[in-house]
């Protein structure tokens, strides 16, 4: 009887540590995040030398960023509920103004560009603090910073 009791509490420990494994896993969207984040800061060092060339050939990376796979998706969907459609709509805005963005440095139009960036950043912004906190503590279980 005390060995089942053991071999119970040891398997229920691996079990438990599996999963908190699993949880504590990064997500494929926080690699898709970091990646945005440096096109962003390559937007930005072409803005800064008036590289439009640079900035139209980055931005459509912002605009058309890799989705993370089928399984994550599903997570973050049975995660987000009613909000979805609100996620999905910042993505969308988000992607628009990068393909504005796009065009403007096309157009080597410095003041376009830079407005457009701007509405790129704005989508960006308005997601990360509707979304952000509540992503890291629901996957990783840590308050965002």
């Amino acid at each position: 009887m005390k060995k089942q009791t053991i071999l119970a509490l040891a398997l229920a420990t691996i079990g438990l540590s599996a999963f908190h494994a699993q949880a504590a896993e990064p997500l494929e969207l926080q690699k898709v995040m970091k990646d945005l984040g440096k096109n962003m800061q390559v937007i930005t060092d072409g803005i800064s030398r008036e590289d439009w060339t640079l900035v139209a050939k980055t931005a459509p990376l912002i605009a058309a960023h890799p989705q993370p796979p089928v399984s994550e998706k599903m997570r973050i969907m049975k995660f987000m509920g009613s909000e979805m459609s609100k996620f999905k709509s910042f993505d969308g805005e988000t992607h628009e103004a990068a393909h504005s963005l796009e065009h403007a440095a096309h157009e080597k139009d410095g003041h376009k560009v830079i407005a457009a960036f701007q509405q790129v950043q704005t989508t960006c912004l308005n997601c990360h603090q509707t979304f952000r906190g509540k992503f890291v503590e629901h996957f990783y279980g840590t308050a965002s910073k």
